[in-house]
């Protein structure tokens, strides 16, 4: 009799009897199931995953070498120390003086017909060492009298003069001291003759009129007027005289005055308009004598004619 499979008891194949191995001997009786008069009890069946034939490869014995840097001896770092900065000396460079080359009047001009003067030579326009006014740097001078774009240093008398006529109301540029005292001494110069006729007329008119006094006996007879009546009349004609020419000179030598005063301000590196401040009563005129006794500066430059 062929029994359903159970939990307890798998299913077994028809060509085996209960009992009986698969060599077909009989199994003891101790193992088998003694038959039961109650009827089986089935229920749903319990089924479980099945193993899986395939298992994880094992790892390999052998695994890839690790190398490991080789480890340097660690050194303390060096005690901080603070850096020692000295300022770095710098040396202006040392050019040659060179002396500026030889005056050239330019072509077709009046002056290129005449024989060419070499200034250059002179020792009154020689380039000097640094700092002395000339016509090289840096004060730039002048090497022609006739070049009245630039101060002519070392100037004599006519040249000054000369100068001083041509530039006649000329507010631009610049003027050197030897030019500006020149024509201080030429202005007095040029005073002098009508100052004096007018002091000669002065005295004349005083002496006329101390001898009049003298020689009037009261009597109203006239002899002491008559005999100085001469002497008045000289004294009056020079007093006239002379002041007529201090006004013409006067105005004369107003407008080149002011603008060679006007071109010195300029040398020393002061602007023009400096010359109103001799106008302040009692210490004006002496605030701009002394700005005309100041040295050139080579600032002055920017004053230069373009």
């Amino acid at each position: 009799m062929t029994y359903p499979p159970t939990p307890e008891n798998p299913a077994q194949p028809e060509n085996e009897k209960p009992g009986q191995s698969e060599t077909g001997s009989a199994a003891p009786d101790s193992q088998s199931a003694p038959p039961s008069s109650t009827p089986p009890q089935y229920g749903p069946p319990q089924h479980q995953a099945p193993e899986s034939q395939y298992q994880a490869p094992e790892q390999s014995q052998f695994a890839a070498p690790q190398y490991e840097a080789p480890q340097q001896p660690v050194q303390p770092p060096p005690p901080y120390q603070a850096p020692q900065y000295q300022a770095p000396q710098y040396q202006a460079p040392q050019q040659p003086v060179q002396p500026p080359a030889a005056y050239a009047p330019p072509t077709g001009s009046a002056y290129s017909q005449q024989p060419q003067a070499n200034y250059a030579s002179a020792p009154a326009y020689a380039a000097g060492a640094a700092g002395v006014p000339g016509p090289g740097e840096p004060f730039n001078g002048a090497v022609d009298p006739e070049d009245l774009s630039r101060p002519l240093y070392g100037a004599t008398f006519g040249q000054a003069i000369r100068r001083f006529l041509k530039n006649y109301a000329g507010f631009s540029g610049r003027a050197s001291r030897s030019e500006y005292w020149w024509i201080v001494l030429f202005s007095f110069l040029v005073t002098l003759i009508p100052f004096a006729f007018y002091i000669v007329g002065v005295v004349m008119l005083a002496g006329a009129s101390a001898s009049s006094a003298a020689y009037n006996d009261g009597f109203g007879d006239g002899y002491g007027s008559a005999a100085s009546a001469p002497a008045a009349g000289l004294g009056i004609t020079l007093l006239i005289v002379g002041v007529i020419l201090l006004v013409a000179v006067g105005l004369a030598l107003l407008v080149p005055s002011i603008a060679i005063t006007w071109r010195r301000f300029h040398d020393a590196n002061f602007a023009g308009p400096f010359y109103f401040l001799s106008f302040i009563p009692y210490v004006g005129g002496l605030v701009v004598l002394v700005f005309m006794f100041l040295p050139p500066s080579p600032l002055g430059r920017r004053f230069d004619r373009v």
